[in-house]
């Protein structure tokens, strides 16, 4: 059914009168009266009743009216939601991010500053791992993470981005001989144990952790893996050896847990913002707008 003649005709329905009807649209009343004519050939069925007195809707007309309007409605909402979702304004943003993002404050800003600028796009988050993350972007299912991953070392079809580097921190007991000082260096943890993420996770916190002791001399001796950080910072409190964890996650507060400083320069975590290659959606353009203007505004 031709829109153009749907229009036409709910003009002729709500005037009345073939004559206003196209004053309104613009436009002579005979090619008015010949689109009208078309649209109920087309049907097979007349929608007005015309006298030399009045114009009425049949009842076909009054059905017609009632469904042309939503369909017309209907259209219009369509094409204003493409018009959106080309623009960045809506559809759906699937976020990825680590588990210790939380208890960062961007992850915060610029989910708070999106939401405020975007409303209409549906924003769902996912935690998940970096490799996960790496993974679900290779397969289309994720369009942006946070993650604890160099810029250096992105994976094939992936893109990072380094947005920051984040200081690390030692976790240990409270009853710990290194726990009353200020900091502590990696070449003193050469006796230490440590507890970290098993390998199948995919976070890069172990290798980071063996670059660190390699450079300070020593190969670390892994005696507990934990799957989650605040599992680590437990045990690490319960004396069952020491921990590698963004500073973020001292806030924390597990008794008899201490947080060191590392005195070496290395000991930082990338934190990076990873895409899939190829063209960047005017939403995730929208996103990472976003991002950029957070980060220019901490000092």
């Amino acid at each position: 059914m031709d829109l153009r003649r749907l229009r036409y005709f709910v003009t002729v329905a709500d005037e009345l009168n073939f004559t206003r009807a196209a004053e309104r649209l613009h436009m002579a009343q005979p090619p008015l009266s010949m689109q009208i004519r078309a649209l109920e050939e087309a049907l097979g069925t007349a929608l007005f009743v015309r006298s030399k007195r009045k114009v009425a809707l049949t009842p076909a007309g009054e059905h017609l009216l009632e469904r042309a309007r939503r369909l017309l409605a209907d259209t219009a909402a369509a094409a204003d939601e493409v018009r959106r979702i080309a623009r960045g304004e809506a559809g759906r943003l699937r976020v990825g991010f680590t588990s210790s993002m939380p208890y960062s404050a961007v992850l915060g800003d610029v989910l708070r500053r999106y939401r405020a600028q975007y409303p209409a796009v549906d924003l769902q988050l996912r935690e998940m791992f970096t490799r996960d993350q790496f993974a679900a972007l290779g397969r289309g299912e994720l369009d942006v993470g946070f993650v604890r991953h160099p810029a250096t070392m992105a994976t094939e079809g992936v893109v990072l981005r380094e947005i920051g580097r984040d200081p690390l921190r030692l976790v240990m007991a409270a009853s710990h001989p290194a726990a009353t000082g200020s900091a502590v260096r990696m070449v003193d943890l050469r006796d230490e144990g440590f507890i970290t993420f098993p390998p199948d996770v995919g976070t890069g916190l172990p290798s980071l952790l063996q670059q660190l002791c390699r450079s300070a001399g020593f190969e670390p001796r892994i005696v507990q893996t934990a799957r989650e950080a605040t599992t680590q910072i437990g045990l690490a409190a319960a004396g069952l050896g020491i921990a590698l964890l963004p500073a973020q996650l001292e806030c924390v507060h597990i008794p008899r847990a201490r947080y060191l400083p590392i005195a070496d320069a290395a000991a930082v975590f990338s934190l990076s913002v990873a895409m899939a290659e190829g063209e960047v959606s005017p939403l995730l353009a929208g996103f990472l707008e976003v991002l950029d203007a957070v980060r220019a505004s901490v000092p």
